[in-house]
């Protein structure tokens, strides 16, 4: 499933040929153990993580926002606005956190001089707003003075004190606007990847141009929280990385350049300047590490800094490769699934992401996101075994596949596949007759407690299939991720449903182990892969990314049970989506 890209063919002459640095590096200096900075930018904490060449983890430092920086009143990282649906997070606190991370490393004993590179994660959608003074602040950094010192760089150098993230719902008139101005829902997805969602940058910004018109004006450039990042050791602002700016329904998913009809819907004419050039690809050089961070704290001058990406496009870079699923069985439930180079794209859907890759042209990430994840398991886990996981398992191996036919929906809170549906359904399937719905059955029927994981996995498996390009390879490993990654039935359900071994990481810090490979990427290029060196053939030199246990093997027979209930699941949730549009 390897697949090698001619790098000096697609990055000199193709999309990302507008960012090829005109300095060379004097790698003279060059350490004989390199090591390399990943951060993990999170909604709730930041992670620093140092591997060696060879990935090994050496080195985890973290700050908890609430926990460590209470000054900022956040709950879970994040402060809720006066108006409905609003969340932001103070932008210095961030600023805090650094300085607070690097000191934990620091103090940890980490050789900040062996570090050869620097990369990470932030959460995705999230956005910052510089003014007018911030180049000139980032270049005057003082040694003298830590990050977050009052007048430093806050409050001058940026427009707006706190940054809109992912969990901002307030958008909604936004998405709607949007989506109108380029011929509806399915159109936007054609070119961005995605509708329009209320957590992505584009209906963010609009809402800021459209609410707080005084703060758009000032803000002179505008950031993801992943490009800030960059920002701040670089000493300038930093353009935003390909895989990250999928997530903005701003970027043609597939020219992997900014869309101007987009930029003008959000934004105005003014949004192409503010949003800076065009989207940059793993792998590239952005720029050495400025001054103030070798003077305060020792960094190597020649330390190179890399794009940094998306937590789940991170993820992807530490957990999967090409031929793998990686399904996050988390607070929702996520697929992730690394599409190589293929002859015609991907299809898209409203109902599901398409994101560039972060390391390799004409490839993608295709990404199905459920809201009813861990939530719904544990009720019925609550009802079905008295809040027992061991006792849950049993009753789900006591079970047969395919629970007799019963066919369960729960949804306690309103779902984005199928869109908006909400509630419990229960259907009895038999062969190809039309499912029936079931009423009476008691909450803590055993039926339940396999019936949620079935419909849960059947889901995304019936759409699979159609998120694959025509002619695909099978589906080789499925990595599994999150809290009930540990549940060994889970996982053993898993394997059988999806027909493929099951493996899980051994490191529970993949987005910011992630980074760390992303900035390792950066440097390998330079010093061994050379301009057409890929990803594959780094790993291929180091071993994978991430450490993977099998944990749990399918049974071909049992496959062929879950085979034969796709057709019966999609009856069954097309009748879920009437009776909920009925409602």
């Amino acid at each position: 499933m390897a697949y090698r890209l001619s790098w000096s063919d697609n990055f000199a002459h193709g999309p990302f040929s507008h960012f090829i640095p005109d300095f060379h590096f004097n790698f003279s200096t060059r350490m004989s153990s390199p090591l390399f900075l990943g951060f993990d930018l999170s909604t709730q904490q930041l992670k620093a993580i140092v591997i060696t060449e060879d990935v090994s983890i050496v080195h985890e430092s973290a700050v908890h926002f609430d926990r460590d920086l209470p000054s900022h009143g956040t709950t879970n990282g994040a402060v809720k606005g006066l108006d409905e649906g609003e969340v932001t997070s103070p932008v210095l606190m961030w600023l805090e956190a650094i300085d607070l991370v690097m000191q934990r490393v620091k103090n940890a004993g980490v050789d900040l001089s062996a570090i050869a590179g620097i990369s990470g994660a932030g959460q995705q959608h999230g956005s910052v707003y510089w003014s007018e003074e911030a180049e000139k602040a980032l270049a005057a950094m003082d040694p003298k003075r830590s990050l977050a010192d009052p007048g430093h760089l806050a409050p001058r150098a940026f427009a707006l004190p706190n940054a809109p993230i992912w969990q901002d719902s307030s958008t909604t008139k936004d998405c709607r606007n949007l989506e109108a101005a380029v011929g509806g829902p399915q159109v936007l997805a054609d070119l961005t990847g995605s509708r329009a969602y209320e957590r992505f940058t584009g209906p963010q910004i609009a809402r800021i141009c459209r609410l707080k018109p005084a703060a758009y004006r000032d803000s002179a450039r505008i950031s993801l929280v992943s490009s800030f990042l960059p920002s701040l050791f670089l000493g300038h602002i930093a353009p935003i990385e390909v895989s990250d700016a999928s997530g903005m329904n701003l970027m043609n998913v597939l020219t992997c350049k900014w869309d101007d009809a987009l930029l003008e819907a959000c934004g105005g004419p003014e949004l192409r300047a503010k949003i800076g050039p065009e989207p940059v690809v793993g792998g590239t050089i952005l720029g050495r590490i400025s001054q103030w961070w070798v003077e305060r704290w020792g960094f190597n001058p020649d330390c190179i800094i890399a794009p940094f990406t998306g937590d789940n496009s991170a993820t992807v870079v530490a957990l999967s490769a090409p031929g793998d699923a990686l399904l996050s069985l988390g607070t929702s439930t996520t697929l992730l699934l690394s599409i190589p180079p293929a002859d015609s794209p991907p299809a898209r859907f409203t109902t599901s992401h398409l994101l560039s890759h972060p390391t390799t042209l004409d490839a993608q990430i295709a990404m199905l996101c459920y809201k009813n994840g861990a939530l719904a398991r544990e009720q019925i886990r609550d009802r079905c075994a008295g809040a027992d996981w061991a006792r849950y398992n049993e009753v789900v191996e006591q079970s047969p596949q395919g629970s007799s036919g019963f066919m369960g929906f729960y949804f306690p809170l309103p779902e984005i596949i199928p869109p908006g549906v909400q509630g419990e359904f229960i259907f009895q399937c038999k062969d190809n007759e039309e499912p029936q719905l079931v009423h009476g059955l008691q909450p803590d029927a055993s039926q339940h407690a396999r019936a949620i994981l079935e419909s849960q996995f059947l889901s995304i498996k019936s759409r699979i299939a159609a998120i694959l390009p025509a002619h695909s390879p099978p589906l080789q490993r499925l990595i599994v991720t999150g809290g009930s990654s540990a549940n060994q039935t889970i996982r053993q359900l898993a394997a059988d449903m999806f027909g493929m071994r099951v493996y899980v990481a051994e490191s529970k810090e993949a987005a910011g182990t992630g980074g760390a490979v992303l900035a390792k990427f950066a440097w390998w290029k330079a010093h061994v892969g050379g301009a057409s060196g890929s990803f594959e053939e780094m790993t291929m030199e180091t071993g994978e990314v991430e450490r993977m246990r099998l944990v749990a093997t399918p049974k071909g027979e049992v496959t062929k049970v879950y085979d034969g209930l796709v057709d019966n699941y999609r009856r069954c949730e097309e009748r879920v989506v009437h009776l909920c549009g009925q409602a």
